[in-house]
């Protein structure tokens, strides 16, 4: 390989935060040309035994973006895609993400989708490699990003993994997929987990291919946070998945409204109604608004109402989920997280819950109390069962809590702040609230510990024992434990 330079019940919780709004962000502002020179790096080829792909260098790294893993006409499974290394030769300077409507945390975050192109044609891998990559074969990292399922890509500016590939050598592919009705859609007429299928198809891609770009197929471990966290944990029970991945870090995944979801998967299905191969995005986007809406009132559990659907392909039904993840973990090493203050995250985006917390005097005692009780409800009781029931199948299992933030943060360690260290793109992440009053500033150097965990892990299975501190401007750590 050569580049040549050129358990809590999430029914018994406040009814004030039922309905609270997990969108993670997603407004863009429409496709943009590059910049001269590139923002996004330096035009460069990247020779493998597969080809000579088109990438961009910078920043110690090269990226190959936007391969395509597989092809998919709407509504309808994917079918892996032949390899061409000259495909994506004009999309080298593009961020692609599946259509989506705006988001409500798209501020909060940064407006994290500026500059992306959106297209249907997403199913796409954005592969980064060290510059100076060793001789021997590199741990593959596999980022599954958060969104409720509705929002987001793999390659954006907030999520450059630049830092970890060009600090621990090891190889960070992003996954783009399906999102929404386009890939979970509510009605009968489709399959409903097509988001999954795409997950799976992209999986397989990466190791049958992973060694021609420098990294073990042997050594894959899967990354994702939020609903990229709950997706994987589908995926280890999901048929056609198993030995796609050993190892395996869920980031605050919401494992806690996964169960008892027909009801408002049937209301949703009602409210879209028929989903039309042909229809307009404008079409899709005003059904999965009425899908939303109608989800209204399934306690927590309507915070993330799109997802996958138990007992459509490739899920078994409900009940069995936890039989076959006891039944699939005998060769998986697990690393559970969640963040302490998972929920403040949306008392930031949503009005009601703003409003709440700016009440005098009792509102920063609500605050920590809804805080408490919602990240223990969505998070914290779903993430250590799922720990103790793969560790009963025989998996190797750490569970950790980070609450690491910024010196002086009003928000604490929220939902989605540790994202932030682990892929330090500082211009990306400046001025977001998220990380306010000064986070940014010390990304990389905060997060470095915890990007040589997350390289560990992945290198040998290994976590150190105790907690993985942060760094200059930032207080807190992650400490883990083994289950």
């Amino acid at each position: 390989m050569q580049t040549d330079p050129n358990t809590t019940d999430p029914d018994t919780t406040d009814p004030d935060t039922t309905d609270l709004d997990t969108t993670d962000p997603t407004e863009a502002d429409g496709p943009t040309a590059p910049a001269d020179p590139p923002p996004l790096g330096t035009p460069t080829e990247l020779a493998t035994p597969l080809g000579t792909f088109p990438a961009v260098a910078g920043d110690g790294v090269v990226r190959v973006r936007n391969v395509r893993y597989a092809t998919a006409r709407r509504f309808e499974a994917p079918v892996p895609a032949e390899v061409r290394p000259d495909e994506s030769s004009d999309r080298r300077f593009q961020r692609l993400a599946c259509p989506q409507p705006a988001s409500p945390s798209d501020e909060l975050l940064g407006r994290p989708l500026r500059g992306v192109e959106f297209d249907e044609d997403c199913l796409r891998l954005t592969i980064t490699i060290p510059e100076d990559a060793p001789d021997g074969p590199m741990p593959v990292l596999v980022w599954v990003h958060g969104g409720s399922y509705v929002s987001g890509a793999g390659d954006l500016a907030g999520y450059d993994p630049a830092a970890i590939v060009r600090e621990q050598r090891v190889i960070v592919v992003a996954v783009t997929s399906r999102l929404g009705l386009l890939g979970y859609p509510t009605d009968d007429a489709h399959p409903a987990n097509l988001g999954l299928l795409d997950l799976i198809a992209a999986f397989r891609w990466v190791g049958e291919h992973i060694a021609a770009f420098g990294g073990d197929a042997e050594r894959i471990t899967a990354v994702g946070q939020s609903s990229g966290g709950d997706a994987l944990a589908h995926l280890i029970a999901a048929e056609g998945a198993r030995g796609l991945f050993h190892r395996v870090i869920l980031q605050s995944a919401p494992l806690g409204i996964r169960t008892g979801r027909a009801e408002m998967q049937r209301r949703m299905a009602e409210a879209a109604g028929p989903l039309a191969p042909d229809a307009s995005l404008d079409d899709l986007f005003a059904a999965q608004a009425r899908a939303k809406q109608a989800a209204a009132g399934s306690g927590l559990r309507s915070a993330m109402p799109f997802g996958p659907r138990a007992g459509a392909a490739p899920l078994p039904a409900e009940g069995d989920i936890e039989a076959a993840w006891r039944e699939h973990a005998a060769d998986l090493d697990v690393l559970v997280t969640w963040n302490r203050d998972e929920t403040a995250f949306f008392f930031e985006v949503d009005p009601r819950l703003a409003a709440l917390a700016a009440r005098p005097v009792i509102g920063p005692l609500l605050r920590r109390v809804i805080t408490r009780r919602t990240t223990r409800a969505v998070y914290v009781g779903g993430a250590r069962r799922f720990a103790h029931i793969v560790a009963g199948g025989g998996a190797d299992v750490r569970v950790a809590e980070f609450d690491g933030h910024p010196d002086g943060s009003r928000i604490g360690s929220a939902h989605a702040i540790e994202v932030a260290l682990l892929f330090p793109a500082t211009a990306a992440w400046e001025g977001t609230p998220l990380l306010a009053p000064d986070g940014a500033r010390n990304l990389v150097a905060a997060g470095a510990a915890l990007r040589a965990a997350w390289a560990a892990f992945a290198r040998s299975g290994a976590f150190p024992a105790g907690y993985v501190p942060t760094g200059h401007g930032w207080a807190g750590s992650l400490l883990a434990r083994r289950v």
